[in-house]
């Protein structure tokens, strides 16, 4: 895609293998939360760990296989947090769409979007992944993805 920041020169990086349960998606997210606390990037936590929900749940509904994993990656540079989840399921890519009012689902890609700076999704041998980014530049220069996290 012609608006991808590839993630060159990592100053961070973690792979988790999840099993295709909703408890694995907690534990993705709380895990992104932590991580981009730890990496030093707390005003980042709360998006990136809304993205790994978003992603991953929609992976456990529409992308997973019984006794296949997904996968969920993050990856810190200068620039940008990258989260990038990926599922063996691979024959329909996602989109978001428009969700009635009375629909429980179809709104995970809407809040992708809405979050992250850039999204994506990527045809592999085996699935797919969908990927997005928060620019780090973004919230170091204003402040506006901090105020934004703290009220949730």
């Amino acid at each position: 895609m012609s608006d991808l920041v590839a993630p060159c020169n990592p100053l961070q990086y973690d792979r988790l293998d999840c099993t295709p349960l909703p408890r694995s998606v907690t534990l993705a997210r709380r895990r992104t939360h932590r991580l981009l606390t730890d990496w030093g990037h707390p005003e980042l936590a709360a998006d990136a760990a809304l993205l790994v929900s978003e992603l991953g749940g929609n992976a456990v509904l529409h992308g997973c296989l019984r006794d296949r994993l997904f996968r969920v990656e993050l990856t810190l540079t200068e620039r940008v947090v990258r989260v990038s989840v990926s599922d063996p399921k691979g024959e329909v890519l996602p989109t978001p769409r428009d969700a009635s009012p009375d629909d429980m689902f179809g709104r995970g890609l809407l809040v992708v979007r809405e979050v992250a700076d850039r999204w994506g999704v990527e045809r592999l041998t085996v699935g797919k992944s969908v990927w997005c980014e928060l620019d780090v530049a973004a919230v170091e220069g204003t402040g506006a993805r901090s105020a934004a996290a703290s009220d949730v």
